[in-house]
């Protein structure tokens, strides 16, 4: 079954640069398809550095993987982490290198769908959604002080949006010398689309408004468009990323 992929990105209306970056990539054969969503930290200069060699290091170390046609999924997942792990010892060589860099990191969403099954990656609190047959659910968890404080039943769901240190990250890759992302797999059926997002959507867009804005007639880039312009139109007050993978019906 064919897969389809779109991304886009945009500074949003409040912030004057864009520490977001994208990639995504499709396999020749059409049968193993990638997107990464990366949202940067650590200062203007840093928050792009770190997600830029994120999005980069890790799209060029699965490319090979992509084009050698299918794989066991445990390489497939042993190859996310190797691509993650060289990422973050970039990051964290030049946070070394460069004191204005000290405290650079980024989240990572990715996600790598070779025919039906996904593998799904993150660091941080960029998201994973899936939506199917107009249902969305959340893929990931977050990595933030605010998401700890609801595990551990400290707050409820109602004190969430005015808990302070709430946007907090308690992971980032880049920000420790070894980092393992959270991995999952998932199978997909026709019609189901990924989306991957940084929080800036999220915060933006309440996500139980997305799957009355996907019209399933539109086309993927319909779909980036609306969310982001959605997003746009609601003020958004971060930068706004989104990638989305879709296995055609």
């Amino acid at each position: 079954m064919p897969l389809q992929v779109t991304g886009i990105t945009d500074t949003g209306v409040k912030r004057t640069s864009n520490q977001d970056s994208i990639a995504w990539y499709t396999s020749r054969t059409n049968d193993n398809v990638m997107g990464i969503v990366a949202d940067g930290m650590g200062g203007y200069k840093g928050g792009e550095i770190a997600s830029q060699i994120a999005v980069n290091t890790v799209t060029d170390e699965l490319i090979t993987h992509l084009e050698h046609g299918p794989q066991p999924t445990e390489t497939r997942i042993e190859a996310v982490r190797t691509a993650l792990a060289l990422a973050n010892e970039q990051i964290q060589a030049l946070r070394y290198e460069d004191a204005i860099l000290s405290q650079m990191g980024t989240t990572v969403a990715l996600c790598w769908v070779q025919g039906s099954e996904a593998i799904i990656a993150h660091i941080g609190d960029s998201r994973c959604y899936l939506l199917s047959k107009g249902e969305l659910t959340l893929q990931t968890r977050d990595d933030t002080v605010l998401q700890s404080m609801l595990d551990g039943g400290s707050i409820t769901q109602t004190d969430a949006p005015h808990t302070p240190f709430r946007n907090v990250l308690t992971r980032a890759l880049g920000s420790t010398a070894s980092m393992n992302a959270t991995i999952q797999t998932l199978t997909l059926a026709q019609g189901d689309q990924l989306i991957l997002c940084s929080d800036g959507l999220t915060d933006a867009v309440p996500d139980q408004q997305w799957p009355g804005l996907l019209t399933p007639s539109h086309t993927l880039d319909q779909h980036a468009r609306t969310l982001m312009d959605t997003s746009l139109e609601n003020r958004a007050a971060d930068n706004v990323s989104v990638v989305l993978i879709r296995m055609a019906p």
